[in-house]
């Protein structure tokens, strides 16, 4: 029996996010295993319920968190439990660890959505006009914007919005969570490296696509400047554009730590800065393996979208 091309692409694909998968929550495991210091002691340094800690207490501690056991049973033991999506407690305060990065999430996803929105805006139109404009001098300063956005540190970004745009202007909120408000600077915060990436690929994809033997005979044929930019060259300079996309997407999520800091936020961020630095490895590991599950999920979406714009990537031929 003969299965399909586009059946053994899609498989393919699914092996590769289960293995995304893995290696992530391996990678983060070992990672925090190897750090310096003790969990346990760290969450206990201030001793419980006000009374020093003994060294039996924490002896019972670590075995209740299994951190008495050796490396490898250790790590079968919680990556078991990860496959049932059973990720513990956290070592700081006894939640669930899916119920703390349930509860964290909402704030984080509404400028990670805001910040890819603006970004896809922003990227599209700025490679869309950079390559439309007859004008050298208009072309040359746009195809210039996206590598200084790219350049500029996003916690600088962010303070130069605040002090320019909420203390400044008084337009926008400075921080918190006050409103859907709130949300618009941290978003273009996130959004700006974001584009900056798109808008470069777009712009050198279409460049390309422009010069193509389909796009001389769309014009030969009469079509005017605005169809063979959005009708003929764009679907086939998007392909690398959305892979593009589907990459720092889940960049935005690793974004959110330094964007939820500067404008005082809640959120998956913040919760990682403090998981780490009391080396909660059963949150960090949720926090890890969610931000690597959003990555492969957008990235599955991104690779169903290819064969649609182009049938040859599932079966594989590209002549």
């Amino acid at each position: 029996m003969t299965v399909p091309p586009l059946a053994r692409y899609l498989v393919r694909r699914v092996l590769l996010a289960a293995g995304v998968l893995w290696a992530a929550f391996t990678v983060s495991f070992v990672v925090l295993y190897l750090l310096p210091g003790d969990p346990v002691a760290t969450m206990a340094s201030g001793g419980l319920d006000g009374e020093p800690v003994s060294p039996a207490q924490l002896a019972e501690l670590r075995a209740r968190y299994g951190l008495d056991e050796p490396f490898a049973v250790q790590y079968l033991h919680r990556l078991g439990a990860a496959l049932t999506g059973d990720f513990g407690t956290s070592i700081q305060n006894g939640q669930d660890v899916g119920a703390a990065v349930t509860q964290a999430l909402p704030p984080t996803l509404e400028i990670a959505v805001l910040g890819l929105g603006f970004a896809v805006v922003f990227g599209g139109a700025l490679a869309l006009l950079a390559t439309y404009t007859r004008m050298r001098w208009l072309r040359q300063f746009l195809l210039a914007l996206p590598s200084l956005a790219v350049s500029l540190p996003g916690f600088w970004v962010g303070l130069m919005l605040v002090q320019i745009v909420a203390f400044g202007w008084r337009l926008l909120p400075s921080g918190g969570v006050a409103g859907p408000a709130s949300a618009i600077l941290p978003a273009v915060t996130l959004g700006i490296t974001t584009g900056a990436l798109v808008a470069q690929v777009l712009a050198k994809s279409l460049t390309q696509a422009l010069d193509q033997p389909y796009a001389t005979t769309a014009r030969a044929k009469g079509a005017g400047p605005v169809a063979v930019h959005l009708r003929h060259a764009l679907p086939n300079a998007a392909v690398p554009a959305l892979t593009v996309l589907g990459y720092v997407t889940g960049n935005l999520l690793a974004g959110t730590v330094v964007v939820e800091t500067v404008f005082t936020r809640p959120g998956l961020g913040r919760l990682t800065v403090t998981a780490v630095g009391a080396q909660d490895i059963p949150l960090v590991q949720g926090i890890v393996v969610f931000a690597a599950l959003v990555f492969v999920l957008v990235n599955l979406a991104v690779d169903l979208v290819y064969p649609l714009l182009d049938p040859r990537i599932a079966t594989g031929v590209h002549a």
